[in-house]
């Protein structure tokens, strides 16, 4: 199954942007395939005039179309997601998040941004027809330490507190979790025409979860 990782800061080097490619470094890390959409580098014309029909916009939205589970970040602007996750999120299909696990994540300079995720967030990824969302990971900005060093070209580096990096363990095993019950769901009526069917949940769950624990 596929993660996308989506990044909606509008900055070349942002926070929300370094805890994103923390969690896709560890799943990739842990076996899992994935894939990255950065905003920002989409044409700012057809992503304010909606033109679904730009090349660019048009692949963006196919990205999030074939993956299962969708890894999001976010800055959080006057107490909302930013604008440019906005815009997109306004591009895809009434049930563009359809059967599709969603982790939201979001960065702000204090915690009273936390409830930008549950408040702001979180209803506009229901009503895109979420299959699951995943309890949203908030990071304050002094949770995130960062620097440049030489033989990094200039690339940020980034290291976490305590606190936040097992928040993000925590929300890399949930995403594990919820990748390994969606691939051994069977649906029931195959169940009535499978042989057996049971039986092979069961070992191909009893694998999956040997995986997770490795």
């Amino acid at each position: 199954m596929s993660i996308l990782t989506l990044s909606g800061s509008p900055s070349v080097q942002s926070r929300s942007g370094l805890v994103l490619a923390h969690l896709r470094t560890a799943l990739e890390a842990a076996g899992e395939r994935t894939r990255h959409l950065d905003l920002r580098d989409l044409p700012a014309g057809p992503l304010l005039a909606a033109r679904v029909d730009d090349d660019a916009i048009a692949a963006a939205t196919r990205a999030v179309a074939e993956a299962q589970v969708v890894v999001l970040a976010t800055p959080v602007y006057k107490a909302a997601y930013s604008g440019l996750l906005k815009a997109f999120l306004d591009l895809l299909p009434q049930a563009g998040l359809r059967d599709k696990i969603v982790l939201p994540i979001a960065t702000g300079g204090s915690l009273a941004h936390a409830l930008a995720i549950d408040y702001a967030l979180r209803p506009v990824l229901a009503a895109l027809g979420s299959r699951q969302i995943l309890p949203g990971i908030f990071a304050v900005d002094q949770q995130i330490e960062t620097s440049a060093s030489s033989d990094s070209g200039g690339v940020r580096q980034a290291r976490f507190d305590a606190a936040l990096s097992a928040r993000l363990d925590e929300g890399l095993l949930r995403v594990r979790d919820a990748l390994a019950h969606a691939r051994i769901e069977v649906p029931l009526d195959a169940l009535d025409v499978v042989p057996g069917a049971f039986v092979q949940r069961a070992a191909a769950a009893a694998v999956v979860a040997q995986r997770c624990t490795a």
